[in-house]
């Protein structure tokens, strides 16, 4: 009972001092709520102030980005980077240009990361960074620009043994590139300092494919405690940028029929499913033409388009919500339960807001939460910097038979912790406890640092 107390101080003390930073005050209190039974059972953690000293970035850095558009006007951005605990590696996390990037947002990715990574078994901090930069509807020399002048500030917190970002949101390989090619001109040096490289200088097979084939990987592991496969399910994914158009690839791959796509302006039905054909058109579309999610309906007649809607409509056994945070409200939520989805699996962070969560956790489905089942992504990054430490290259059958193990063993772990504390089945409670104690662990056997 004292450590639900403790919870609710360190709760008042979060908002306090981070007023208006709803996206980390939902990240920590979800967080936080499932961590009491660890606190009852390791009194010590309360006694050594671990939930605050947990909660509180290691560093803040934000700074102003100018940059020359194509039309000769200067424009001005704000970048940021959180690295927020390095108590067993340096910091990890990706990088986010979106108009939507502000501190808030960037502490709670930077405070998910924390967990996700220790849940990957490998040796990664959490952190995460990016700029309120749009790289819609830039020219490649805008973006160019923008991201070398992003760099120029940047390059002082990196490094391979210090803190390595990677792709997200609005970050794709020619962002990776610029970002790269100007931190090894201004260092001279050519390290891992950022993952996500081009296979042609650095990269990693299946990094791309990482984030979305690891969720669907998770998502097998769910499925597997009840004795099922994918084979014959329907299923819908939400956003049709990365993470999406993998998670589809593979879900094909293992024999479900996908039937739903969206992206920030609305949403298509396909019937009769998207198959392979299909999918290498809209990764032309996204990839190449950077064109919107309607054009699928013009392509392929049988399907329909909805503006400004999201999948969640459409009836289906599995649900992979893979565009943003907060898509999938309450009444969102009832509706996929209602036509009888039965599995959830966030390929995107903190997808779900609160009383969704509930609802799938009241309902007992299959719901494997964000820092669990879509770490596949940093993953694979972990692989990268030990390919770069190394000087080497892994064949795509070894990185994808690691990638699996990992998977399962983050899925395995969350399930066995869960079990242990009893909550049988609950991943988010299973997750977050097993992630917390491997970081708070390490935060003490290093002293007040």
């Amino acid at each position: 009972m004292y450590s639900k107390q403790y919870i609710q101080k360190v709760m008042d003390l979060i908002i306090q001092r981070n007023p208006r930073e709803y996206e980390f005050h939902q990240a920590v209190q979800e967080v936080l709520e499932s961590l009491a039974p660890a606190l009852e059972r390791h009194p010590h953690y309360l006694e050594n102030c671990l939930l605050e000293r947990f909660t509180e970035p290691e560093r803040v850095i934000m700074f102003r980005v100018p940059w020359i558009d194509d039309n000769d006007k200067i424009q001005v951005n704000r970048g940021f980077r959180i690295e927020f605990n390095s108590a067993i590696g340096p910091y990890k996390g990706g990088l986010r240009f979106h108009p939507s990037v502000n501190l808030g947002i960037m502490k709670f990715l930077g405070f998910e990361q924390i967990l996700k990574n220790a849940l990957t078994t490998l040796y990664m901090g959490g952190a995460k960074g990016g700029s309120d930069f749009d790289p819609k509807g830039k020219s490649n020399r805008e973006v160019m620009h923008f991201c070398q002048s992003f760099m120029i500030e940047l390059y002082r917190h990196i490094g391979p043994a210090t803190d390595v970002p990677a792709g997200d949101i609005g970050v794709g390989p020619r962002e990776i590139g610029y970002l790269f090619g100007m931190y090894k001109r201004i260092t001279n040096e050519f390290n891992g300092a950022i993952t996500g490289k081009s296979l042609n200088w650095g990269g990693s097979v299946l990094r791309p494919e990482a984030t979305g084939y690891g969720c669907v990987y998770f998502a097998r592991e769910m499925l597997k405690t009840r004795d099922e496969s994918f084979e014959g399910k329907v299923c819908v994914v939400s956003g049709s940028g990365n993470v999406a158009q993998f998670t589809v690839e593979k879900l094909i791959q293992l024999g479900a029929k996908t039937v739903a796509l969206s992206d920030s302006n609305g949403a298509i039905y396909d019937p009769d499913g998207i198959d392979q054909e299909k999918l290498l058109w809209v990764k032309n579309l996204k990839n190449k033409r950077r064109g919107r999610i309607r054009e699928y309906a013009i392509q392929y007649p049988k399907s329909q388009y909805f503006e400004n809607k999201k999948p969640w409509d459409t009836p289906c056994d599995c649900a992979f919500p893979s565009a943003t945070e907060n898509e999938i409200s309450e009444q969102d939520a009832q509706t996929l339960l209602k036509n009888g989805c039965y599995l959830v699996a966030e390929g995107a962070n903190m997808p779900c807001v609160p009383a969704a969560v509930k609802l799938f956790l009241e309902n007992k489905i299959l719901y494997g939460p964000g820092k669990a089942a879509n770490a596949g992504g940093v993953a694979v990054s972990g692989l990268e910097m030990a390919q770069n430490a190394q000087f080497i290259h892994w064949s795509p059958g070894y990185v994808d038979d690691k990638l699996q193990e990992l998977m399962k063993e983050i899925h395995d772990n969350s399930y066995r912790t869960a079990e242990d504390y009893g909550f049988k089945g609950n991943l988010v409670i299973g997750a977050n406890i097993a992630g917390f104690i491997k970081v708070a662990n390490a935060m003490l056997e290093q002293g007040l640092v």
